[in-house]
């Protein structure tokens, strides 16, 4: 390839990104994704801006960017038409050097075994046809993923650079995304076409029991900005994989990048075997129990607030989000229901339900059929009777432009039943901040969950400011499309043996790890 090293570089962003839940009865949309082009594109990351090194040095070329909630897989028309679009977008921005390729990892789509293979193969033939502006070489493909993405050989071989974020919870995510297109830029500044080592780990954990805040993981994350520090090494990257789809490619994977193919080679080999050796010092980053077991313990703790994760039907990991499960829990205890206790649950979808309280109005007592509509598995809709206390139209909210569609605008509704208040969605949405219960400064439901005995987020683990929040917490073991039992499930298309599937497998020296070098794509 022709050194790039004394012009302008072209390259494209774009991507598509969702977690999909192949447990989850949800379906997800053009319409869940909040779609990026032009200028807003760019305005999402630092790095392209004005004054910034790499804007300095590259004409960043704006395609299309799509994310989504998590949800369940996404309709294959929906997901064609988003598709198309990006691959149109690029065979249409003429010649590029390469393309950061935003993505997540973990899409599922109606009808395909491996969305991200398919996507990834299309946008590669794209970029080969628009070629490079010097007419030489092939543009480079650089992905920045989730570290709960899939890596298949098939999704990796178009792929010349890989990184994933290194932190659990991902507050590196805009660092991963940034290392990815420094990595493209020096790779096409030096004129370097990396060896990739691929290796896929048999071990398929859920996130809550991969945290980085704890052992091993904490551990094996910090070591990958040690591999990267060796001679010949460009990135060390460390999947732990999806573990609510049911697809042969869901597993953990290593991918070591570099200029030195044997180097990046063992130090795949030695990163997955670690990985397979701790397989099962992976616990959960909290305390468990069951839904009744972690309201009757949040009940006569004296620590306020007391946070409980309804883990099972986590709208960020993939659940339905309108799963009345856990509402039925805290409504059988006592304490909840006279009101001697407080609590707050956020976070049902149901438009139905909200629809009616604003039909009654602030302070109208109303009887609701309140969640069970979508994933109707787990107990079905809960008969409530309140009073809506407050109300939000989606028209109140500032969507906020970091972490994607999460907060689109959304019509919300509270009502109070006993020490019970419960906050009603009309479209899945999460509550991880403070913002997201008391609304913006301009109005919103104005429900500070700080003032609650107990918070019930249909969440894993707590995200930073919910962390920060807690006195205390709960990881409660619910049902629903993102159950942490991974077990009672019932996977039937994954890769076998896998644990913790068939925890005794492997029994004489464990599993071949020999990592597969790819060469570099001249």
């Amino acid at each position: 390839m022709t050194p790039t090293a004394n012009r302008r570089l072209r390259i494209g962003i774009g991507g598509i990104g969702i977690e999909s839940s192949t447990f989850c009865p949800h379906r997800s949309t053009t319409d869940d994704f909040r779609q990026t082009r032009g200028q807003d594109l760019l305005d999402r990351y630092t790095w392209t801006r004005p004054g910034s090194g790499l804007a300095a040095a590259v004409e960043w070329v704006p395609l299309l960017h799509a994310t989504s909630l998590p949800g369940g897989p996404v309709e294959a028309a929906s997901y064609l038409t988003l598709k198309d679009e990006l691959v149109t977008r690029i065979r249409r921005a003429g010649p590029l050097d390469g393309l950061v390729h935003d993505i997540h990892g973990a899409m599922s789509v109606v009808g395909l075994t491996d969305a991200e293979a398919d996507l990834t193969e299309a946008v590669r033939a794209a970029l080969d046809s628009v070629g490079t502006p010097d007419g030489t070489g092939r543009p480079m493909i650089s992905a920045a993923m989730d570290l709960h993405g899939n890596v298949s050989r098939r999704f990796a071989e178009p792929v010349d650079l890989l990184t994933a974020h290194r932190l659990a919870p991902h507050e590196d995510a805009w660092e991963t995304r940034e290392r990815a297109a420094r990595n493209l830029v020096r790779c096409l500044r030096e004129s370097i076409r990396p060896h990739r080592a691929w290796v896929q780990v048999p071990v398929l954990l859920p996130g809550e029991k991969t945290s980085t805040r704890l052992e091993p993981a904490k551990s094996l994350y910090a070591s990958l900005a040690e591999i990267e520090k060796l001679p010949g090494i460009l990135d060390a990257a460390l999947w732990v994989g999806y573990a609510w789809a049911d697809e042969p490619r869901c597993k953990a994977a290593v991918v070591v990048t570099g200029e030195d193919a044997a180097l990046a080679a063992a130090e795949a080999e030695k990163l997955a075997r670690r990985y397979w050796d701790a397989r099962r010092d992976f616990v959960f980053v909290g305390p468990t129990g069951s839904a009744e077991e972690c309201v009757e313990r949040a009940v006569v703790s004296s620590r306020r607030p007391f946070l409980i994760s309804d883990s099972g039907d986590n709208p960020t990991a993939g659940g339905a989000g309108d799963l009345a499960y856990m509402l039925g829990r805290l409504l059988e205890n006592d304490a909840i229901r006279s009101g001697r206790v407080t609590a707050v649950h956020p976070g049902i979808t149901d438009p139905a339900a909200v629809a009616r309280c604003f039909e009654a109005g602030v302070g109208a007592e109303v009887t609701l059929s309140v969640g069970g509509k979508v994933d109707a598995h787990h107990g079905g809709p809960y008969e409530l009777t309140g009073t809506v206390v407050a109300l939000q139209h989606a028209t109140d909210q500032k969507a906020r432009a970091e972490g994607g569609a999460y907060d689109r605008g959304v019509d919300m509704a509270a009502v109070r039943t006993g020490g019970l208040t419960v906050i009603l969605v009309a479209r899945r949405k999460p509550f991880h901040t403070l913002a997201d219960f008391m609304g913006p400064r301009d109005g919103g439901l104005g429900i500070d969950p700080r003032t609650y005995d107990i918070v019930a987020v249909k969440i894993g683990y707590l995200e930073p400011e919910l962390y920060d929040m807690a006195a205390d917490w709960l990881l409660a073991l619910t049902p629903g499309g993102v159950d942490q039992d991974l077990c009672r499930l019932g996977h039937h298309r994954v890769e076998r043996p896998l644990y913790p599937f068939d925890a005794d497998a492997y029994a004489d020296g464990g599993p071949d790890l020999t990592a597969v070098r790819l060469a570099p794509l001249d």
